[in-house]
C-alpha cells in the first residue's frame, strides 16, 4: 500500500495551488486531478481578472500554467478520481477508482462544485441534445441560432453575453424582477442588444423532438403561460459542492459546504483540509480558490511539523 505526506484531491485553482505550495515545503504531494482535470475554470473562455496576466488569459491556459508549475516543482499530478474516503483515523484511507487504496498523513479536498439543474424530466431527455450547464463547452454548436440561459447572477450573467457573441438571440429566464448579479455583469447584460430578459418567469417545459431542444415553455408569475423557440437551454442557477464521500467525517452546512475553522482551512478533523469551492459558498472565484489552496498547504505543512 502506498503511503504519502499530503494526499490532494481535486485540482483546479485551489488544489493545484495546494499542490505548488506543499511541493515547495519538501510535502512530496500527489494530487489526483478528477473527473474534470483543472475544474470548472476550464469551461471559461476569457479571464480578466486574474492577477499576473495583463492581457488577460483563458481558463485552460491558466490551469495549464498552474499544472505546469505544480509538476515542475516536484507534485506528483495524476489522473483518477477519488471514490472512498475513510477520514476515521491516521493514516487517512483513499480509494482510487474502486481499486487502489493510499494511506494519507494529510488530506486536502478541494473537489469543487458541480452545477445544478432544474430536475425536469424534459431536461434529462434532452441533456446533451440541446440542454447544458456550459456555455462555453457548447456554445460554439449554437452560432446564429437562438438559446436561453436560466439563472440571475453573476454566471447566467457571464453565460448569457458570452452566447450573445455566438447566437442570434438569446433570452434570459429570471424567477425574480432583479439580477443577483454585481453590477458590472448587470450593466453588461442590459448593454448587449440581442439579450432579452423575461422576467419573473419559471420554466414548466424543455420542449424538442429526435432532433434535440426546439423551445422553452415558461410560466410567468402571474401565470400566462410563454412559450419561446430556441435550439439551446443552458442552465446557470447555481452549484452543489462535491462532498458526498466526505460527509460522514467532516463538518457540513446545510448545502453540503465543507465547514472549516474561521480564518484557516482547517476541518473538524484534524489532518484534513479544505480548499476552494467545496467550502466556499460565497465568492467562488479562482483567485479565492488559489488562496485558499495555499492556506491548506501551509495549514497541512504545520500540522505535520507537529504531529511528527
Amino acid at each position: 500500500m502506498e503511503r504519502v505526506k499530503c494526499l490532494i484531491i481535486g485540482s483546479g485553482p485551489a488544489g493545484y495551488t495546494a499542490a505548488i505550495y506543499a511541493s515547495r515545503a519538501n510535502m512530496s504531494p500527489v494530487l489526483y486531478e478528477g473527473m474534470q482535470p483543472g475544474g470548472q475554470l476550464t469551461t471559461t473562455t476569457e479571464i480578466e481578472n486574474f492577477p499576473g496576466y495583463p492581457e488577460g488569459t483563458t481558463g485552460n491556459g491558466l490551469m495549464d500554467d498552474m499544472r505546469a508549475q505544480a509538476v515542475r516543482l516536484g507534485a506528483d499530478v495524476r489522473t483518477g478520481t477519488v471514490t472512498k474516503a475513510d477520514l476515521s483515523s491516521r493514516p487517512f484511507k483513499i480509494v482510487i477508482e474502486d481499486e487502489k487504496e493510499i494511506e494519507a498523513d494529510t488530506v486536502i479536498i478541494s473537489t469543487g462544485a458541480t452545477a445544478k439543474y432544474l430536475g425536469l424530466e424534459s431536461e434529462s431527455k434532452f441533456r446533451g441534445q440541446g440542454v447544458s450547464a456550459c456555455a462555453t463547452c457548447d456554445g460554439f454548436f449554437y452560432r446564429g441560432k437562438d438559446v436561453a440561459v436560466v439563472g440571475g447572477g453573476d454566471t447566467a450573467c457571464e453565460e448569457a453575453t458570452y452566447l450573445a457573441g455566438l447566437c442570434n438571440k438569446v433570452y434570459m429566464i429570471v424567477r425574480r424582477n432583479v439580477l443577483r448579479a454585481s453590477k458590472a455583469m448587470q450593466e453588461r447584460v442590459m448593454n448587449t442588444p440581442n439579450i432579452e430578459m423575461l422576467w419573473e418567469c419559471n420554466t414548466k417545459e424543455i420542449l424538442g423532438d429526435e432532433s434535440g431542444v426546439t423551445g422553452v415553455l415558461l410560466q410567468h408569475k402571474s401565470g400566462e403561460l410563454i412559450k419561446k423557440d430556441i435550439h439551446g437551454f443552458f442552465l446557470a442557477i447555481g452549484h452543489h459542492p462535491n462532498s458526498e464521500i466526505f460527509k460522514d467525517y467532516v463538518n457540513v452546512d446545510e448545502n453540503g459546504y465543507i465547514i472549516v475553522e474561521p480564518g484557516t482551512s482547517r476541518t473538524n478533523v484534524p489532518g484534513v483540509f479544505a480548499a476552494g469551492d467545496v467550502r466556499d459558498p460565497r465568492y467562488r472565484q479562482a483567485i479565492v480558490a488559489a488562496a485558499s489552496g495555499c492556506m491548506a498547504a501551509l495549514d497541512a505543512e504545520k500540522f505535520l511539523s507537529e504531529n511528527k
